[in-house]
């Protein structure tokens, strides 16, 4: 099972590294990363694998939610199946 994970605002050093963490801390790992900075806007997707997550995703939504709070950022978690489901024609 994979999920996607956005990630945007404001440019500043470690962001990645902080939404790494709490990946690492629960067990995703991160399979694919894409970002761009704008200026000086911020923006990643990441593709992680939830197979061995510790926590069940809406938990871990909610923890990547409260640090992209702590940093200004937006963060979203969302299930694969759901994201394909969403941008399929």
């Amino acid at each position: 099972m994979r999920a996607v994970i956005t990630v945007i605002g404001k440019d500043m050093v470690g962001i990645l590294a902080r939404v790494s963490s709490v990946c690492a801390e629960n067990n995703v790992n991160v399979v694919e990363v894409t970002q761009s900075i704008l200026q000086d806007l911020f923006a990643m997707i990441m593709l992680v694998e939830i197979s061995k997550c510790k926590i069940p995703l809406p938990e871990l939504s909610e923890e990547l939610t409260k640090t992209g709070k702590e940093l200004n950022l937006s963060v979203h978690v969302m299930h694969e199946d759901i994201f394909n489901s969403m941008h399929r024609i």
